[in-house]
């Protein structure tokens, strides 16, 4: 995936997720475990991405 495109999805997703918080009113508990959950969800996206998903899969924790 070209870096111009990753860019332009985060340019979006931020975008989205301002309009989200601004226009629809909502418990502010509420838009915290949002942002919280957009946040996560990109962040493994973006790993996904540059392929250090890979690495963490193959991670194994125990026997």
């Amino acid at each position: 995936m070209p870096l111009i495109q990753v860019v332009l999805v985060l340019i979006v997703v931020g975008v989205l997720l301002w309009l989200v918080n601004t226009y629809i009113p909502m418990a502010g508990s509420i838009k915290s475990i949002l942002n919280a959950v957009v946040i996560i969800v990109v962040v493994l996206w973006l790993l996904n991405v540059f392929g250090l998903m890979d690495n963490l899969t193959r991670l194994r924790v125990g026997k």
